[in-house]
């Protein structure tokens, strides 16, 4: 693909909105691999390409063709519903999903009709002038056309995990081509899709889009689906384990039958029927509907999920990790107190802090803000040379600037880098003294006390350096003169402390992970009455293996001072002892760390690079706002197992004892039209599911698949149905002397109702009496039971194969399904003590 050459106009207003309209046309959206739009008749159509749906579709062929129309078109019919019900819920709940996702899409600043504007990504074109800072996600792969102390990280391409200085040095001649230049990572003025700002600013000219760039060629040559997540690998070994026991049925009936010398085709139908009716084809539906739901509500508690099954994976976290500020505190950070070496207010220290704030043009922090607040300070008379940006391995950032009578290098960052960096320290003004053993004991007495008290302290240091010193290097900050301290007051959020007991009561273990430093932490812990079980620090970290950091993360709620790197470490440490794990960051820093965890969180005021890894985006910075989502990603789970219960033990039961039937009857106890509509009756009865109310104890831990207990409840429950199947079949067989189509009306109404109403039984750990159900679960499950029970007497029972039922029935039918009920109560709450007690 190749760009047009743009002109000088183009370059210095961007492009006018109708050019770059047209271009979009011209090159197609910004994306990597376009996700192909689909017409709605498509999608429609490749709902049939379920092998158990073909099956039917050809078998009611085969009926008709062999005289059977009224047959053939009822088997038609259920199943063009059922496909339909399923096409049309995972359709909306695909555009919920979508609308959802836009609103937290990550945008670009891009110059359109001369002025700059916010244009989602994928709306980019060759052409477009993009403007960069730190923090953004670069777009596009693009050419310089100005930068400033510009540095990326572009580990995604070349694997270096140092940032990387661009410049436009190398296209001062001729910054503009007619043609993108060949790719080289290592060209000083290009910079590529998915490389991140580390620091600086920069104008560039997008060049390649989309497949074009130079991540789309490695995407495209290493395509690979995502891994599964927890939840999508529990959905396919349920869906492993009922087809192991389809196949077994089906295979056993088809074997009797064709053994009794049954009609072939009859025979092939029903076996078919019966694999349709063991199959819960209606659990993808249920699962996108609930998520989608869930998604929604979740977005009511302002929280915006990105993937859908992250809902799912927050219900089951047990560890959440984040760091303090704007979290537990309320990121309203203050500069309260500028401190010289003996611990008296300092103009200087502030000076030297605002000269560094204000000429700094990498990364801000709040803590630049809050020293920015001080416009008393006049820097009118001084002129900036030089910076050394910001980065979390050094954890310090040094500007060199000069006024009429010197040049120095003012320096701010941890203290304890900048007190290790420093030779002298200023006792008065001017005047400096060696930095001494005793100096550097009463300069850290100094610091600890200010943490003690709950600052968040800088080191602020200069050094002077000659007139003619044309840059600031790294190797410059060594013999610091240290001048004092400006520390920071960030007060703790007046929601935390409810909302950290409502997390713990949850079962939720929160863990602090921050770059500050303990004792600053530990006061915060204090006033939210965050009980500290134990530290480590990134001292202490950096020393340990990965063996000896699993074996400490469980009892450490506190660690501090640690750099993104261990960040990364503490997380697969916690993920590798089997917890399910959460992480909230806002920064460039926490970006690793937001693809390790299970949960990535991030807010909605993120750099671009944390939004674009997080699951899921806070447009509150709030621990109440998550503990919401908490709550809503148990629910989700809930209401999916819910299905997978009633699916694995009644509905199971009922085609267990079909299976068996076909042993000692000498027809078949339903025919094949007659098992679809009992699974499409009973499937419209479960599509509110997804709305149902979950207990309060269902909220209260942490939940997972588990498929042991899906089995175990599935060998409890389904018994009990295939028990009063078979005492149905005796009473149908020996009392009413039923004919096949009375044996078959008979049984498909108690059957249904069975079904049915065990919902309200096997939906609540509780007394069903005690928990309610959703209206609309109960109106539309009544409802389907109410037209089950009408079917023998419509016009339409003698197409389906019923017949009308005697009145003395429906009274055994009601004793029947209380005694059934009663039983499925009982093995209910025999199941859940024994799993409480084991």
């Amino acid at each position: 693909m190749k760009t047009a050459p743009p002109d000088a106009s183009s370059i210095s207003n961007g492009l006018s909105g109708a050019e770059a309209a047209a271009r979009l046309l011209h090159y197609g959206p910004n994306l990597l691999r376009p996700t192909p739009q689909r017409a709605l008749a498509l999608q429609f159509l490749a709902h049939f390409r379920n092998p158990l749906v073909l099956i039917l579709l050809a078998a009611s062929g085969i009926s008709a063709l062999t005289g059977d129309a009224s047959g053939s078109a009822i088997i038609g019919a259920i199943v063009l519903m059922s496909v339909t019900l399923d096409f049309v819920q995972e359709y909306r709940s695909g555009q919920t999903a979508q609308k959802l996702a836009e609103q937290v899409a990550v945008s670009a600043s891009v110059l359109r009709d001369g002025q700059p504007c916010q244009v989602p990504v994928a709306a980019l074109v060759p052409g477009d002038v993009v403007l960069l800072s730190a923090g953004n996600l670069i777009p596009a792969d693009a050419e310089l056309l100005q930068a400033q102390d510009f540095f990326v990280n572009q580990a995604q391409l070349t694997g270096e995990p140092y940032p990387v200085e661009k410049s436009i040095a190398a296209v001062t001649a001729n910054p503009v081509h007619a043609a993108p230049r060949p790719i080289d990572a290592e060209s000083p003025n290009q910079v590529f899709m998915g490389s991140s700002v580390v620091s600086g600013s920069a104008r560039a000219l997008v060049g390649l889009t989309g497949s074009a760039t130079a991540l789309g060629q490695i995407a495209h040559s290493l395509a690979q689906p995502a891994p599964r997540t927890a939840f999508e690998q529990g959905t396919r070994h349920f869906g492993l384990l009922i087809m192991r026991l389809t196949v077994l049925l089906v295979l056993f009936t088809l074997l009797v039958n064709v053994a009794f010398a049954r009609p072939l085709l009859q025979s092939f139908l029903f076996a078919v029927a019966l694999a349709v009716g063991l199959t819960p084809e209606l659990l993808p539906m249920v699962v996108s509907v609930t998520l989608a739901r869930g998604a929604m509500r979740m977005a009511a508690c302002k929280v915006i999920i990105k993937r859908p099954s992250a809902i799912q994976d927050m219900g089951a976290m047990d560890v959440f990790c984040t760091d303090k500020t704007g979290t537990l505190t309320e990121a309203r950070i203050q500069l309260e107190r500028h401190v010289d070496a003996q611990g008296r207010d300092s103009e200087r220290v502030l000076q030297l802090a605002y000269l560094n704030s204000f000429f700094e043009t990498g990364l801000k922090s709040p803590l630049d803000d809050a020293i920015l607040q001080h416009a008393e300070v006049d820097v009118s008379g001084w002129q900036k040379i030089d910076e050394v940006p910001f980065d979390f391995e050094r954890r310090r950032v040094s500007v060199l600037v000069q006024n009429a009578e010197l040049r120095l290098l003012a320096v701010k960052g941890a203290p304890e880098d900048i007190l290790r960096l420093c030779t002298q320290y200023e006792a008065e003004a001017g005047v400096c003294s060696a930095l001494d053993d005793a100096a550097r004991s009463r300069l850290q007495t100094s610091y600890d006390g200010l943490g003690q008290e709950g600052f968040r302290v800088l080191g602020i240091a200069w050094r002077a350096v000659a007139a003619d010193h044309p840059h600031a290097v790294v190797t410059d900050e060594t013999e610091l003169v240290f001048a004092g301290f400006a520390a920071f007051l960030d007060p703790p959020k007046v929601s935390a402390k409810a909302a950290l007991a409502a997390l713990q009561a949850s079962g939720v273990a929160l863990k602090i992970v921050t770059g500050d430093n303990e004792l600053v932490t530990r006061h915060v812990c204090a006033q939210l009455e965050l009980t500290v079980s134990g530290v480590l620090l990134g001292s202490e970290i950096a020393i340990m293996n990965d063996d000896a950091l699993r074996a400490r993360v469980d009892a450490v709620n506190l660690f501090c001072r640690v750099n993104p790197a261990q960040k990364n470490r503490i997380l697969l440490a916690l993920k590798a002892r089997g917890h399910v794990v959460g992480y909230l960051g806002d920064g460039i820093n926490d970006a690793p760390s937001l693809h390790t965890a299970d949960i990535g969180i991030s807010v909605a005021g993120a750099v671009d690079v944390a939004r674009q890894a997080a699951s899921m985006i806070l447009l509150e910075q709030d621990l109440m706002v998550l503990h919401a989502g908490i709550l809503e990603g148990r629910r989700t789970f809930g209401n999916v197992m819910k299905y997978i219960m009633m699916a694995t033990s009644s509905n199971f039961g009922n085609m267990f004892s079909m299976a068996a039937a076909t042993l000692f009857l000498p027809f078949l106890p339903m025919l094949p039209m007659q098992i679809l509509l009992n699974n499409l009756l009973y499937d419209v009865s479960e599509i509110p599911l997804p709305l149902d109310h979950v207990d309060a104890e269902d909220l209260a831990r942490p939940r997972r698949w588990d498929m042991g207990f899906i089995r175990n409840f599935m060998l409890t429950i389904g018994p009990i149905s295939s028990l009063f199947d078979f005492l149905t079949f005796y009473l149908l067989l020996h009392w009413f002397k039923a004919d096949p189509a009375l044996f078959r009306t008979g049984w498909f109404v108690e059957s249904i109702a069975t079904q049915v109403l065990v919902i309200f039984i096997i939906r609540t750990r509780r007394n069903p009496l005690r928990s309610r159900p959703n209206p609309w679960l109960t109106a539309t499950s009544l409802g389907v039971l109410a037209c089950a029970m009408a079917l023998p007497f419509t016009p339409a029972a003698p197409y389906l194969g019923f017949t009308a039922l005697p009145p003395q029935f429906f009274f055994v039918l009601a004793g029947l399904a209380l005694a059934y009920l009663a039983m499925v109560e009982f093995g209910k709450r025999r199941f859940y003590r024994r799993l409480a007690h084991p």
